[in-house]
């Protein structure tokens, strides 16, 4: 999210695309909010992508069909995700534990203290209702934060 909303600041002229395995969850909608053009599901097909970086350069937003949809309905049935309740850097922190990174080797990935990366990890835990590693990988991967192809 950050990475999207510098490039989208510093250069007014350039759209952003996100290619992505995960096509539900919050992601989507922090993406483009922070900026994106556009959000597509890694398996869509070429014309889809064609489609999505031709209307992301026409300066319009493009959302792939299912992700379109899971967002439409999110909206509709009030399925929030607990994730949604996070800053976008508690959002990120919680992403990098999600893949297995460890608190040293986050706060080197994001330019932060460790300290910091721990505070933003107690701030999540805290929000969401979280008592251990277990419940955040589970509520991860039920709310689509999660690479279905990854193992947890």
């Amino acid at each position: 999210m950050e990475v999207t909303e510098r490039i989208v600041r510093s250069h007014r002229n350039t759209r952003v695309v996100i290619v992505s395995v995960l096509e539900d969850g919050p992601l989507p909608k922090r993406l483009l909010e922070a900026g994106a053009a556009g959000y597509i599901g890694n398996g869509c097909d070429a014309q889809e992508r064609r489609r999505a970086v031709r209307d992301g350069a026409a300066g319009r937003r493009y959302l792939g069909t299912s992700i379109a949809q899971n967002l439409a309905l999110s909206t509709v049935e009030g399925n929030g995700s607990p994730f949604d309740s996070l800053s976008p850097r508690e959002l990120e922190v919680a992403l990098l534990l999600t893949q297995g990174l460890r608190q040293e080797d986050i706060a080197r990935r994001l330019s932060l203290s460790a300290k910091t990366v721990n505070t933003h990890k107690a701030r999540l835990f805290e929000k969401m209702g979280l008592h251990d590693y277990i419940a955040r990988s589970r509520m991860a991967s039920q709310y689509g934060l999660v690479d279905p192809a990854r193992p947890l």
